[in-house]
């Protein structure tokens, strides 16, 4: 039944309405069902998990189970325990004044209980929107029991003038004051064994115990808390007792494919509409981008365990587009086009996301970066042109040879930061090779893009060790690899 909460502002208006009492959990439940009898999507804006972690985290609402959300940094737990308002009612009412969200029909705090006793049908009533019944708190060492749970508060015992037995004095904590609300911990694992033992009561019987006092609030909170599994090992543990009054244990994953985390990118990089319309980004660059992260996953400088987070992508994005946008302002152009030499940009979003092993730390926050994209060109190099063997007969012909030829023939290739987008063109233009290769192998890749293309084919040739590139202050050096090594270069 849908109230008015416009019309309803007493207690008997409410009874004369017909409002029913409901829980939290079958709030969820309830609109849950609605939704998925209706075919509509219970989580939007999460990608790669709609056969995976949403039908689980559905499962569980529909089992009025407490959470949790169990998996790497960057994997969207936050987010979707924070989409599960979504799923409540919008409007539920609430006894004016009270600090706990008393129901008016089923009051539980001494104040209401005693509020409504005094005035009845008269009793004030306020409506509590969805949108505020959200509560998280990030479990750090610091966090106490007075924070969750409550203390006794001498100032309010002074002030009123009561003694320190009654029950008035209390100062209730964050998880009292979500009540009929969804309350979200943050990183339990962090949270110390002592206060996760504070929580047990509250799960199960739903009673809490603040001081001498032993109240009997039957709380009414959706629980869900999230876990990285590093921290079980680095910082701490869920307390066995705890995870067994947990219903449902979710895990969470990376995206499978490239498509997916490009719309997970494209959604959350957070974009001035001036780059979004004047920096135009091929698709093979999206794809790159993302690759880059793919290849840090299994990279083995970098500690998997640790995860690498969807936030990577994200501001690697953000500072791709950045590259850009000042290369085109300092050269006085209203327009540009990504190019993979942008890419070297994008290095600190990289290094500030990445957990470096042994030889990872070796090798140095930014050379691993720079390894991560050659490798990540590589990876999509044979999605656009013949694969390059690690091993070929001597006088085996391959595709790449004229090309190769013409670096042997040559003295370098420059491409320079600075160029404009006219310069840029030109220069890449000016190898006949490397256009016959594009007409064979890509003859119908969009005009716009083919200049990144072209940039992949010289990259890619330096990660299969048939070209060299090296890098100075200006731009990008491309040789004939063995002419490199003669010359000293």
């Amino acid at each position: 039944m849908k109230l008015n909460h416009k019309e309803i502002s007493t207690l008997g208006e409410l009874k004369k309405a017909g409002y029913q009492t409901k829980s939290i959990k079958d709030e969820l439940r309830n609109n849950l069902r609605e939704r998925i009898a209706k075919g509509e999507t219970s989580f939007t804006g999460v990608w790669g998990y709609e056969n995976s972690v949403i039908p689980e985290l559905e499962r569980a609402i529909l089992s009025r189970h407490n959470i949790n959300l169990l998996g790497l940094r960057g994997q969207a737990k936050t987010r979707l325990a924070r989409l599960m308002v979504n799923l409540l009612d919008e409007w539920i009412p609430v006894v004016e004044g009270s600090e706990i969200n008393d129901d008016p029909l089923k009051p539980m705090s001494r104040y209401a209980m005693e509020l409504i006793k005094e005035k009845g049908d008269q009793t004030p009533i306020t409506w509590l929107h969805r949108d505020n019944r959200f509560y998280e708190k990030l479990a750090t060492p610091d966090v106490t029991v007075a924070d969750l749970i409550g203390d006794v508060d001498p100032i309010k015992a002074a002030n009123l003038k009561l003694s320190y037995a009654d029950d008035r004095v209390i100062h209730f904590g964050m998880i009292p004051r979500a009540n009929r609300c969804i309350f979200v911990i943050n990183e339990l694992p962090d949270l110390q064994a002592r206060i996760q033992v504070s929580l047990f009561n509250i799960l199960e019987e739903g009673d809490i115990q603040i001081r001498g006092f032993k109240l009997r609030l039957p709380l009414d909170l959706q629980f869900v808390f999230t876990a990285n599994p590093e921290d079980y090992t680095n910082r701490g543990s869920i307390v066995t007792p705890l995870k067994d009054r947990i219903g449902s244990q979710i895990l969470t994953h990376y995206p499978d494919n490239i498509e997916i985390a490009r719309k997970i990118t494209e959604q959350e990089a957070n974009l001035d509409l001036r780059q979004s319309d004047a920096i135009y980004v091929p698709d093979v660059a999206k794809d790159l981008l993302e690759q880059i992260s793919f290849e840090a996953r299994n990279s083995e400088y970098v500690d998997t365990k640790s995860g690498v987070s969807a936030r990577t992508s994200i501001t690697a994005f953000e500072n791709l587009l950045s590259t850009a946008e000042r290369r085109a302002l300092l050269s006085g152009a209203n327009s540009t086009m990504v190019r993979l030499s942008d890419f070297l940009g994008v290095i600190p979003a990289i290094t500030g996301k990445i957990e470096l092993v042994y030889e990872g730390e070796q090798e140095g926050a930014d050379g691993v970066a720079a390894i991560l994209i050659d490798d990540a060109v590589k990876s999509l190099f044979p999605r656009f042109f013949p694969k390059i063997n690690k091993l070929e007969r001597k006088d085996a012909e391959t595709p790449y040879d004229e090309l190769l030829h013409w670096f042997f023939q040559g003295e370098g290739f420059e491409l320079l930061d600075d160029f404009t987008d006219e310069e840029y063109k030109r220069t890449l233009d000016s190898i006949p090779e490397l256009n016959q290769l594009l007409k064979d192998h890509q003859p119908d890749f969009p005009n716009d893009d083919v200049y990144f293309l072209k940039e992949i084919v010289l990259w890619g040739l330096v990660a299969h060790k048939k070209l060299s590139k090296n890098r100075f202050s200006e731009g990008y050096l491309f040789k004939d690899l063995y002419g490199s090594f003669i010359s000293g270069l």
